[in-house]
């Protein structure tokens, strides 16, 4: 009976300490991306609806040997700021990360929002857990071309617009901004978010396309999104509603070099356009780093800790 009482006191000690550490390693940092305008990182997840059937996320996932599961863990540690000299020309989109390298790929047909040159834009990121931490957004030049990888060169030097702490509703953050009214075409929205309050930096890639200045919108319907730079109605939305006037889209590629043919199998079933509802997403479990799922599972890892310890004492009671 005590070798029997001293083996199953051995197991609480061994197992609960294991499930609070996992406990305490989900709690450890938040993740997330934009889900609109999307990103590459969203559309090509297993999250992205049909998105992910288009040739340019097949060829993405293709060339990263892995699919796109933890879309929301794109971060790399202790950049301070420095992510012109940290972070490689040609690996923006992602971060440099072997794991997101499928991002990089030089293709104008990866899955793309469209934008009214001069709109306002309400950026939605998702995100698990609310952290502090300032976004900057940034817009390709006019003449960026999408047949090569993004490089620094191709963005200005100051963002078009940023934000310090905003606050997450509805399990995402919102920012508003005006979009610049000189751009025409296919162009790049790059979105870092430097965190504060942990020690990560984030990096997105958003295709969008932007018709003539003044043009009206080609047939599929596809607009900018509406409303004023003061308007609160983004901050209002439920994080299943998508936004009524932003159209995702597959868009025919830019004039440039093509796509090898390798990198371009044609999606059996997909959709022409590529339309999905990004707004139902939730954020994955952190399958690489310290970084975990969301909170019920954090606090269910906890309550499985309790249960086991008052279990095994209860145990050890009746057969004392």
């Amino acid at each position: 009976m005590t070798a029997y009482r001293t083996a199953t006191a051995a197991a609480v000690a061994l197992a609960a300490p294991l499930l609070l550490t996992t406990w305490a390693a989900g709690t450890a940092s938040a993740h997330g991306a934009p889900t609109s305008p999307v990103s590459r990182v969203v559309a090509c997840s297993p999250e992205g609806g049909s998105l992910i059937r288009t040739a340019a996320c097949r060829a993405a996932i293709a060339a990263n040997g892995a699919p796109f599961t933890a879309w929301d863990n794109l971060r790399v540690a202790d950049v301070n700021g420095r992510d012109r000299s940290v972070i490689p020309d040609g690996k923006l989109c992602s971060g440099g990360l072997p794991a997101y390298k499928g991002l990089d790929l030089a293709r104008a047909d990866f899955p793309s929002t469209r934008l009214t040159p001069g709109a306002a834009l309400t950026l939605k990121y998702s995100s698990t857990i609310p952290h502090t931490g300032t976004f900057k957004l940034y817009l390709t030049k006019q003449g960026y071309s999408a047949s090569r990888a993004l490089k620094w060169s191709d963005l200005p030097e100051k963002p078009f617009a940023t934000a310090t702490d905003p606050a997450m509703v509805d399990g995402a953050y919102r920012i508003k901004a005006t979009l610049p009214s000189d751009r025409t075409g296919r162009q790049m929205l790059f979105t870092i978010w430097q965190n504060s309050s942990t020690t990560d930096t984030y990096y997105s890639c958003s295709d969008v396309v932007f018709s003539a200045a003044g043009g009206a919108s080609k047939s599929t319907g596809s607009t900018g999104t509406s409303g004023s730079a003061g308007s609160t109605s983004g901050a209002k939305k439920t994080a299943g509603s998508p936004s009524p006037s932003t159209k995702l889209e597959t868009l025919p590629p830019s004039p440039g070099p093509a796509s090898p043919a390798a990198d371009s199998p044609s999606p059996a079933g997909s959709s022409s356009t590529g339309e999905t509802d990004t707004g139902h997403l939730t954020p994955a479990a952190d399958s690489t780093s310290g970084g975990g799922p969301a909170l019920p599972l954090v606090a269910g890892g906890a309550a499985v800790a309790l249960l086991l310890t008052a279990g095994v004492a209860f145990v050890l009671r009746r057969r004392g």
